[in-house]
């Protein structure tokens, strides 16, 4: 028998927050009736869930939608339906640009996606029609929409979308609107709801995740109440904010055996110039003192970090001061950008003299992954012969092989097979890419 049910492709690009989202979104249309499919081939319906962070991102997803155009050529009844924060940010000017695109929904559209389809959907009686949904709504706190999750190993649980911090380079803001945060119990009843699964570790999601306020929660009360969840064994979270780092945040995180001995904590610039032209409300120094808190309460504590290298105005001293800071810091991790002006943020009304030009602003950004690169494989070259807990994660590259994750997220393949993902297994790390790790089984 022919199945008559829709089927829908989401297909994600961005940050673990749009990963969420793109759960939540499948949520919906099965709710509805649809049935999610591995590839667009098989679907009815395609949403490109993106991101609007960097014009670069934005470029890609424009070619993916211009590549699904094609197929929509031959199903002329295939519906395209681009979502998420470039959707917020470009609105009806995609539907001009990409003229092949039925959807364009933002980040508070989501409840709306199966009505918003039908409304889209060709038939022979009505022609195809286009349609954006992208008004914000500082009431939509997605109470009631299930997310289908994509992994039986981890679970990514949002406590709070949009941003109140206001930085200077960022489209945030503009695109998922100001801080919400979810009710506690909300998320504990999520959590438990991933025990119920199989699932043990979970990922607390939010803009800026430490600022959450709910009532008389705070963050801290919060992680400690998931920590002691029936089941839980890894709690994480990002990504934080340096000026809402506590000293309760820092003592749940040394006290509650499951929060993970990991920080994501982003700089953006060691240069206090540059930090406050981007509004970011602390100095080096201030940044300085809470690496120095954290490490003072988990001494084996591995830090990752954001670094933006570029911003308008930057001089080669103010690079100079983020690499003498990496220097200091020495972060096992860090995620490294160059400067990407988004129409609409306050960076990019600063005086047009004062852009960095392309081949200086490249320079710099090669000159920061070969340090803080050179960094992260001499932190790791130091840990090899640790003996750790991994959580296998999935199957690796190579046959035969399966890649985990420490509780310091310290991503390391070992020999295994299906078997192995979802469970813990004691490794010891044997040797080193610089990045990587290999490991091999202990026996215990």
């Amino acid at each position: 028998m022919i199945s008559t049910r829709r089927r829908a492709y989401v297909e994600t690009y961005g940050c673990q927050m749009n990963i969420s989202d793109g759960e939540l979104m499948e949520g919906v249309l099965e709710g509805d009736g649809y049935d999610i499919v591995a590839t667009p081939e098989e679907a009815d319906v395609v949403l490109v869930n993106t991101c609007a962070i960097r014009e670069h991102a934005e470029r890609r997803v424009l070619g993916r939608v211009a590549q699904l155009g094609g197929l929509k050529r031959q199903r002329s009844d295939m519906v395209i339906g681009v979502t998420g924060c470039m959707a917020q940010r470009m609105g009806d000017d995609l539907l001009e640009k990409a003229p092949y695109v039925d959807l364009v929904v933002g980040p508070d559209g989501y409840r709306s996606l199966p009505s918003a389809l039908r409304a889209v959907q060709p038939t022979r009686r009505t022609p195809r029609k286009q349609l954006s949904v992208i008004d914000l709504d500082p009431n939509e706190n997605y109470v009631g929409l299930e997310q289908r999750r994509r992994s039986d190993v981890t679970a990514w649980i949002p406590i709070q979308r949009g941003c109140n911090h206001r930085c200077t380079f960022c489209i945030v803001p503009y695109v998922r609107g100001s801080e919400k945060n979810r009710d506690p119990r909300e998320v504990l009843n999520e959590a438990a709801d991933a025990v119920d699964a199989g699932i043990s570790e979970v990922t607390l999601l939010g803009q800026t995740v430490n600022s959450y306020r709910h009532g008389d929660w705070s963050f801290a009360r919060l992680v400690k109440a998931v920590a002691r969840v029936g089941g839980i064994r890894r709690v994480r979270f990002t990504s934080p904010h340096p000026n809402d780092v506590t000293e309760d945040l820092v003592e749940v995180i040394a006290t509650e055996p499951a929060v993970c001995e990991q920080f994501h904590l982003p700089v953006q610039s060691g240069s206090n110039r540059v930090l406050k032209r981007m509004v970011r409300r602390y100095t080096a120094e201030s940044f300085m003192a809470k690496v120095e808190m954290l490490r003072s309460a988990v001494p084996d504590i591995a830090l990752s970090t954001d670094v933006i290298v570029g911003f308008p105005g930057e001089t080669e001293g103010d690079f100079g001061l983020t690499l003498d800071l990496l220097a200091d810091v020495r972060f096992d991790e860090a995620f490294t950008y160059r400067y990407s002006p988004r129409e609409g943020t306050p960076a990019t009304r600063l005086p047009a003299d004062q852009f960095i030009p392309d081949d200086i602003g490249g320079d710099r950004l090669q000159r920061l992954i070969r340090a803080t690169r050179s960094i992260q494989a001499e932190i790791n070259e130091q840990e090899v012969g640790r003996v750790e807990e991994l959580l296998i994660e999935r199957r690796g590259k190579h046959e035969g092989m399966v890649l985990g994750r420490t509780r310091r997220n310290k991503a390391a393949v070992m020999r295994g097979g299906e078997r192995d993902i979802g469970h813990y297994r004691t490794a010891e790390l044997v040797r080193t890419t610089g990045v990587t790790f290999i490991a091999e089984p202990v026996q215990g």
